[in-house]
């Protein structure tokens, strides 16, 4: 697969690459997105209270108690953000636009200690009808924890260039 990793810029010199061009996408692809990422109850209370989601099933461990979880659980803001994020580089690095989520769904809880993976398999590509040289690549992304539960899925959709159209050797990427 072209577009993997690193290319060659100089004499023992690379440079990183992110993401894929259009023609660079097989339906059928499955990437697996590593490094994980240990949830923590830091990453909890950040999340709550950049987004202002005062619920107590996420911050207030006493009141957990009384739950069926018997301790908070890591919000789906939290968890969401981190496994769509571990997706980027392999799937929408290059993209020039997100177009949206579809299907999400929240199948098991998450606990802070609790480490997260992804994986995102690529559903469809097709050319856009309205933007010459982008088109349209759909994924569908699980998270799964060390123990290989899955606890999250969803379909993405964005928007990427074509390489005639991609923008990597103008802005020195």
């Amino acid at each position: 697969m072209e577009g993997t990793g690193y290319k060659q810029v100089g004499p023992q010199r690379y440079r990183e690459l992110l993401g894929f061009a259009f023609e660079d996408f097989t339906v059928g692809d499955v990437f697996e997105h590593r490094p994980g990422r240990t949830v923590t109850e830091a990453d909890n209370v950040l999340m709550n209270t950049l987004s202002l989601n005062p619920s107590p099933l996420h911050l207030d461990a006493a009141y957990c108690a009384h739950t069926p979880w018997e301790r908070p659980l890591i919000s789906s803001l939290v968890t969401f953000s981190v496994v769509c994020g571990m997706s980027v580089r392999s799937t929408s690095g290059r993209a020039l636009a997100n177009l949206g989520w579809d299907r999400i769904r929240l199948t098991h809880p998450v606990f802070a200690g609790d480490t997260l993976y992804a994986e995102s398999r690529i559903l469809a590509k097709r050319l856009s009808a309205k933007r010459d040289g982008e088109g349209i690549v759909t994924c569908e992304t699980r998270g799964l924890k060390s123990t290989g539960e899955v606890f999250l899925t969803f379909e993405r959709s964005f928007l990427v260039p074509t390489r005639e159209r991609g923008v990597e050797e103008r802005a020195g990427y």
